[in-house]
């Protein structure tokens, strides 16, 4: 999708894991219509590659903090670190997550409590940080979650991950009605399968799935990262200032076709 050039020139955004995965196609797209973008990981080589890669292909420059969404504490520093550098924060996307496949009868209570405080506790984490920056945004501020269609349904040998999403969604419907009078809005994406993602290669690849779950996507193919930058673009953007507390799937359908 083409977008007006400069439409978040001014505003400026934090995408939590965002130097690998889903999370690198919404810097890129943030950061190349303008945005002053932050970006926050665990893994200080994936961000300064990230970051190098972003000024050499795109021209964009890419602030960076290590941080892990897990540690209130140090998200917080995070966040406060790249709001100063940034000029404030309008923009927050949580991204981070952790996911694998694991019959719940095996699940370790270790694996089950990881993939907890990664995705949900994270996500609460990341928002009460940005909250202070984000009632001063100018043009209300936006708080978007990346989720999944699995939190719905139920996400059987991943319901650790649907369970810690299903959280995330019913976290954004809350802060939806108690953060609105500050004018922050909060929504969640929910993407279908996005090829080249370690998500994708690591849930179904892997496993053999790739040929199933392609048949089970109504229009046949898998999602491009763009797919779901576009969405938050969408949802960040003058077209979503009247949206909040919902969900935008971004599946190709397959969320209808659980046969």
């Amino acid at each position: 999708m083409n977008f007006a050039p400069d439409i978040f020139a001014g505003r400026s955004a934090v995408v939590t894991g965002g130097a690998t995965g889903i999370g690198w196609y919404i810097v890129r797209m943030l950061g190349g219509l303008g945005a002053n973008v932050g970006i926050v990981s665990r893994k200080e080589e994936n961000l300064v590659r990230a970051s190098e890669q972003f000024k050499a292909e795109d021209g964009i420059d890419v602030a960076w903090r290590t941080g892990d969404v897990r540690d209130p504490d140090g998200i917080k520093k995070a966040i406060d670190e790249l709001a100063n550098e940034n000029g404030g924060l309008d923009i927050l996307v949580c991204n981070a997550a952790g996911n694998f496949i694991c019959p719940t009868e095996e699940l370790s209570w270790n694996g089950w409590r990881t993939v907890i405080e990664i995705d949900l506790n994270g996500t609460f984490n990341c928002c009460q940080a940005a909250l202070p920056y984000l009632k001063n945004a100018g043009d209300g501020g936006r708080i978007i979650s990346i989720s999944t269609t699995g939190a719905n349904f139920g996400w059987p040998t991943a319901a650790h991950a649907g369970a810690a999403k299903a959280g995330i969604q019913n976290l954004m419907k809350s802060l939806a009605v108690e953060w609105g009078g500050y004018g922050i809005r909060c929504n969640w994406i929910s993407p279908g399968p996005i090829k080249g993602t370690e998500g994708v290669d690591r849930l179904i690849i892997q496993q053999g799935m790739a040929e199933k779950v392609t048949k089970s996507i109504p229009l046949g193919v898998f999602g491009d990262g763009d797919d779901i930058a576009n969405a938050v673009v969408f949802l960040a953007g003058e077209t979503g200032k009247y949206i909040s507390g919902a969900e935008l799937v971004v599946d190709g359908g397959a969320q209808w076709n659980r046969r």
